[in-house]
């Protein structure tokens, strides 16, 4: 509930960096960590890890000698992640500085897949790109990165545009069936570096 509650304030109090009103469901979750194929992953990121619903998803599955590490900018959310999961690589700081993130944690490569939270639709086009070429960049060939869009979203030109830069990105992008049992109901996007 506390975490629920944090989540409306920073909604209302954040908009541009937090795009939900409640945390992911594990419904969700479920979907968009096995859509990624975290559990076969040497090296997992997370952009934009909230309170953690994708986190714990993705530390139950993964490989034990996996690497794997969060980024969230919200210093508040940060503290809460680090609360629940103080054995793990949960940093501090915007997806754009990932390889320097990961230089400083003496973790080399590229990432195998990318569970990604971040309000897209929330974005303006400029940012996206960005944020999406930063991903981009950072997924091995063959990569997966997965995110999510809530149904709605697909109407705002954000989205639209979204959908566009991802399609000019990546080789191979797919949609899941739409997960219902989400607030609001969502899908997930799976999109692979060719």
């Amino acid at each position: 509930m506390k975490e629920s509650i944090l989540f409306l304030k920073n909604f209302v109090t954040k908009p541009a960096t937090t795009g939900a009103i409640v945390p992911s469901s594990k419904f969700l979750a479920d979907e968009i960590v096995r859509q990624a194929g975290v559990a076969q992953a040497n090296l997992v990121l997370e952009f934009g890890a909230g309170t953690g619903s994708f986190t714990e998803k993705i530390i139950k599955i993964k490989k034990d000698d996996a690497h794997f590490v969060a980024v969230e900018r919200n210093a508040e959310l940060v503290g809460i992640l680090k609360g629940k999961f103080p054995d793990e690589n949960i940093v501090w700081d915007s997806i754009e500085n990932i390889e320097e993130v990961l230089n400083r944690l003496g973790i080399q490569g590229k990432a195998d897949c990318i569970v990604c939270g971040l309000p897209w639709a929330s974005f303006n086009e400029k940012l996206q790109k960005r944020l999406l070429d930063t991903t981009h960049d950072i997924l091995k060939d063959g990569g997966v990165f997965t995110t999510f869009a809530y149904l709605q979203g697909l109407l705002l030109p954000a989205g639209q545009k979204f959908k566009k830069n991802i399609n000019e990105r990546f080789s191979k992008v797919e949609k899941s069936t739409v997960v219902w049992r989400n607030l609001p109901p969502a899908f997930v996007y799976r999109c692979v570096k060719g």
